[in-house]
């Protein structure tokens, strides 16, 4: 698909920078930071087709605890909230119940980044923060694809730092995902997050201006 835009698809694994590299992105230069992750979150929010199809799926088992109602009857701010962590932990256990549920939201995060890049149609360039991007073939709505690169053990290291995660559950999370080898070879830039914010405003400056980071 050709843009009349720079459409920038960012994506990485899982805690390699991906949230970092777009803040630079948006405070340093001024891009305009689209993220699928906040749209994956919109569309399970109460009341949605998508929680509702969720719930009758998996039951109480991942809504978020209710507290009581209110003596006018009112019903609790967290009825029907979905608890993302016992969601996640059932369904990154069950390659099954992880692809039912990526059936589920990524055509609905597809159709929230049409509409926003439809809003925003005169930037000359915008990110699209994708993690998913390869595993969700989300390549058509990008002219180029930068990938947010670090070493595999750094990955985990980070990840278990990040979420308090085990070993094991975060070789899980990132096993679920295509392996950062195979996404390099598609990727049109690597941005090299082995160092930290170190070194990244420069090769992002160079990214920006349309050279390739080294």
């Amino acid at each position: 698909m050709l843009h009349n835009q720079r459409r920038i698809g960012l994506t990485g694994g899982i805690a390699t920078g991906k949230s970092t590299v777009a803040r630079l992105l948006e405070e340093n230069f001024g891009l305009a930071v689209l993220d699928a992750d906040r749209y994956a979150k919109d569309a399970l929010a109460p009341g949605t087709a998508a929680t509702q199809a969720v719930i009758r799926r998996y039951g109480q088992n991942v809504l978020m605890a209710c507290v009581a109602p209110s003596t006018s009857g009112a019903t609790p701010n967290n009825a029907n909230v979905i608890d993302r962590q016992a969601l996640g932990q059932l369904v990154f256990a069950d390659p099954v119940e992880r692809r039912w549920l990526e059936h589920l939201v990524h055509p609905l995060v597809r159709q929230r980044f049409e509409q926003e890049l439809a809003a925003l149609a005169e930037a000359p360039a915008v990110v699209l923060m994708i993690p998913l991007l390869f595993e969700a073939g989300f390549e058509p709505l990008c002219s180029e694809i930068w990938l947010v690169d670090c070493d595999a053990a750094e990955q985990q290291a980070r990840l278990m730092a990040r979420d308090g995660r085990s070993a094991a559950e975060s070789r899980a999370r990132i096993e679920a995902q295509w392996p950062l080898e195979r996404k390099r070879a598609l990727a049109d830039v690597v941005i090299d997050n082995r160092n930290g914010a170190e070194g990244l405003a420069a090769q992002l400056a160079r990214a920006v201006s349309g050279l390739k980071a080294s």
